[in-house]
């Protein structure tokens, strides 16, 4: 059965317009916080940690070349969410990290922000 999958920024990464600088992706650092503060949650879906660069081959083969942004919850086949804010060819995915972290407690009990 599919899962959900969520699409994370590996951290560490350089970007050539700041040399000699390494990066993270805050966004993916707080999801990565929630997934590891609920490990036994985290294990209801898939993780996957994408390089830096464009273009993410993985996420693309998804949701389309417009829809390659991360931090990114592609759900699984034929599931919805109040929370979507996309659909690439049947495909429901979510791209914004608070409707991510809404959707982590909607679809996989984690507990919800606190506001």
């Amino acid at each position: 059965m599919e899962r959900d999958r969520l699409f994370l920024i590996a951290p560490g990464f350089i970007d050539p317009v700041y040399p000699g600088r390494t990066f993270y992706c805050w966004h993916c650092a707080l999801l990565e916080g929630v997934l590891a503060s609920c490990p036994d949650l985290a294990r209801r879906l898939d993780v996957v940690r994408v390089a830096w660069p464009r273009p993410r081959e993985t996420v693309i083969a998804l949701v389309g070349e417009a829809n390659q942004s991360l931090p990114l919850l592609v759900l699984a086949q034929g599931a919805d969410s109040r929370f979507r804010t996309g659909t690439h060819q049947g495909r429901r995915f979510i791209a914004d990290k608070d409707a991510i972290l809404a959707a982590l407690s909607e679809r996989h009990g984690f507990p919800d922000p606190h506001p």
